[in-house]
C-alpha cells in the first residue's frame, strides 16, 4: 500500500453541512478540481470517509510526487 494518497475534489460541497465543508478545508481542498497529497494516515482516511461523495482519491507513486 502507498504511503501517500492524492485527494482531489470533484463535487462542490455548496449544500452539505458545515461540518463537510470544514473538513474539505482542513485537507486543504479550496477549489473545485484542486488537489493535495497527503500521508495515508488513519486521521486523514477517517476525513475522506466522511466527504467520499465529495473527493476522489488515488495513489501516489513515490517518483510520481513529494508532500
Amino acid at each position: 500500500m502507498s504511503d501517500l494518497i492524492r485527494i482531489t475534489l470533484v463535487r462542490s460541497p455548496i449544500g452539505y453541512s458545515e461540518k463537510q465543508r470544514k473538513i474539505l478545508r482542513a485537507l486543504g481542498l479550496r477549489k473545485l478540481n484542486s488537489s493535495v497529497v497527503k500521508k495515508n494516515v488513519p486521521e486523514i482516511q477517517g476525513m475522506v470517509s466522511k466527504v467520499s461523495h465529495l473527493v476522489e482519491v488515488a495513489p501516489v507513486n513515490q517518483q510520481e510526487g513529494e508532500v
